[in-house]
């Protein structure tokens, strides 16, 4: 019987490999755990299809992402805070960044992905990084304003 690997399997090979297997390991094993189809020509294209499909999707993302790397690190991102006797009154964190950078640069950016050591307590230019996915990072410099 030959299988079409849909995942890895240790003893046996990667996923999109055609093999050959007896009845019961692939029937009973392969195909019932959900490792494995029945390698019809259907089945194959479908595979190679998808696969394809795949590759142009994570292109035009990483394309995206690259393309959204060069809009932050050529912006500077402007936040206004009330002023203080020695800097800003409260601090400027990752929710405030990413909401700046939504409503300055229209780029939808969670929170999560803005790495501050801690938060921004002081007016100026600071530099962040902040990472955008498949391993794409972008230093932004974000200017902190007391009004």
């Amino acid at each position: 019987m030959k299988v079409l690997l849909i995942k890895d399997v240790k003893t046996l090979g990667k996923a999109g490999e055609i093999k050959e297997v007896k009845d019961g390991y692939g029937q009973n094993f392969l195909i019932n755990k959900g490792l494995a189809q029945l390698a019809t020509p259907e089945v194959v294209e479908n595979w190679k299809a998808e696969q394809e499909r795949r590759a142009k999707e994570l292109k035009e993302e990483l394309e995206r992402l690259e393309s959204e790397k060069k809009i932050l690190e050529g912006a500077t991102i402007r936040i206004e805070k009330q002023s203080a006797p020695v800097g800003i009154k409260g601090s400027v964190g990752n929710a405030d960044i990413s909401a700046a950078i939504k409503e300055q640069l229209n780029i939808d950016l969670d929170k999560k992905h803005i790495n501050l050591k801690k938060a921004l307590k002081s007016t100026g230019i600071h530099e962040v990084d902040a990472k955008l996915g498949h391993a794409i990072h972008a230093a932004l410099k974000v200017e902190v304003v007391g009004v």
